[in-house]
């Protein structure tokens, strides 16, 4: 019996060693091909982009139609600060922030739940190329996402206050600054909630994770006192309205986040995210 088993066990060895690695951009292949199996990921996608735009165009629309009304105060102020706003609404970017991050969850999340993870790895044991590869698959799915989504807000929002004489342009001080910033918040939240999911590994219970921290968590903070405003800086959501916000001639804020500071909140919170995704995978049980 022990002859046999050893017997097996060397043939087994020799089989695997005589099996090709599977290479990095063989793993991209196959997480492309899983993330798009998905419909649901396909309708997320679609359904939210047009929440999201038809949100900011909604809030063109209705300064566009009362313009005449405004006072010259409104006016004065209106370009550049609330023209900007109405590209990038607060409720629009709630809703980007929830579509793009629960997606990033439910690609690790489901693999988990359906068991198709056992399977994964189990064709590839190196987890920390299955990982990366999905991050980046879902990075730059989430990036070509929030590209859409913030050049067609700010293109079709601005062409409608043109019609007033109050639209801006690309070229805009601050413009570009606050689409780019618009669009990497997509890959940024998808991280976040793949890192979420990593640790977590349960559905229910990851989304209203990132929920709390990334949505909820803001609204019970405040920029009044120090430590608050450093914790309310260090938010990603915070970071974005720092990053589109125009310069306001009438900002009271004691503690203001920077451009600097704000891009590093984003930098960070990716390079954590995907730490955490790598570590806790390759170390946990199936």
């Amino acid at each position: 019996m022990t002859s046999t088993t050893t017997q097996r066990t060397a043939l087994s060895n020799a089989v695997r060693a005589a099996e090709p690695h599977a290479r990095f951009h063989d793993l991209l292949a196959a997480e492309w091909i899983k993330l798009w199996s998905l419909r649901s990921v396909s309708w997320a996608l679609g359904i939210s982009a047009l929440a999201v735009i038809a949100i900011n165009i909604s809030s063109a629309v209705a300064d566009y139609n009362n313009w005449p009304t405004y006072n010259e105060g409104i006016r004065a102020l209106f370009v550049p600060i609330w023209a900007m706003r109405d590209a990038f609404t607060a409720g629009a970017c709630m809703v980007l922030i929830l579509a793009t991050g629960s997606i990033g969850a439910l690609t690790l999340v489901g693999e988990y739940s359906t068991g198709q993870i056992r399977t994964t790895f189990a064709a590839v044991p190196a987890r920390r190329s299955v990982v990366a590869a999905k991050m980046a698959v879902v990075s730059a799915v989430m990036l070509g996402y929030g590209t859409v989504v913030a050049g067609t807000s700010f293109g079709v929002t601005q062409a409608l206050l043109s019609g007033r004489g109050i639209g801006l342009f690309l070229d805009h001080p601050g413009a570009l600054r606050a689409v780019a910033a618009s669009a990497l918040l997509a890959p940024v939240c998808a991280l976040v909630g793949m890192g979420l999911g990593a640790l977590i590994r349960h559905t229910a219970t990851t989304l209203v994770t990132f929920t709390g921290i990334l949505l909820l968590l803001p609204f019970l903070l405040n920029d009044r006192h120090r430590w608050s405003s450093a914790l309310l800086h260090a938010l990603p959501r915070c970071a974005w309205e720092r990053l589109v916000q125009m310069d306001d001639p009438f900002g009271s804020s004691p503690y203001p986040a920077t451009i600097s500071g704000s891009w590093t909140v984003y930098a960070a919170w990716s390079l954590a995210a995907a730490v955490v995704a790598v570590v806790v995978v390759r170390r946990h049980d199936l």
